[in-house]
């Protein structure tokens, strides 16, 4: 772990204690109803930092809380509690994180270093997906999909930070969209899976 990475791993606590009261601002909540997604969730694959193909056919019936990721982040913190919530979950949840290096160059390694960190300094079992962009025209179809009203049906908000958050329901329908500043083990979050 650099220097740095050490720093915000130190001051994180900080961080979020004073990040809490903003925390709930940018929530966003499908709003009672059903709104079914024009393009199926299952539909779609990603490529784990190992090369390997996932699909999401294989997550049917489950939660998943999909993340954008950086090592060198105020948030990087939240890896413990993403963590966490993998492993009080794992029956009904799957966490997926997706490394992007499009804020101020805060992944800058490779996914085979990414997973290492991941792995060595926060305990992260979860898996991670290849380092790839989440915005703009590039990116990938995953990020695609949860930031396309015409995909998913009802949102179009991009990521505007590291560790923002999109939770899907067992049946593949985007439920909500929690900024970076909403902890992972958030009430908010919570309510999903109790």
């Amino acid at each position: 772990m650099t220097l740095r990475q050490q720093f915000l791993k130190l001051v994180y606590p900080i961080f979020m204690w004073s990040q809490k009261a903003a925390s709930r601002k940018g929530i966003a909540e499908k709003k009672a109803g059903l709104i079914i997604p024009k393009v199926s969730f299952y539909s779609l694959h990603a490529t784990l930092s190992n090369g390997k193909p996932l699909s999401f056919e294989q997550l049917k019936g489950k939660y998943v809380l999909l993340v954008n990721t950086a090592s060198f982040c105020g948030y990087t913190g939240q890896y413990d509690d993403l963590e966490k919530l993998h492993q009080q979950f794992k029956e009904k949840l799957v966490v997926l994180g997706f490394p992007a290096n499009e804020f101020k160059e805060q992944e800058p390694g490779s996914d085979k270093d990414i997973a290492s960190f991941c792995r060595m300094n926060f305990g992260v079992t979860f898996p991670l997906m290849k380092k790839a962009a989440v915005t703009g025209t590039s990116k990938q179809e995953v990020f695609e999909w949860l930031s396309s009203s015409e995909k998913n049906g009802w949102n179009d908000r991009e990521p505007e930070w590291n560790f923002c958050k999109y939770l899907v329901d067992p049946e593949g329908c985007l439920v909500g969209i929690y900024p970076s500043a909403v902890n992972p083990l958030d009430a908010a979050i919570l309510k999903h899976l109790r």
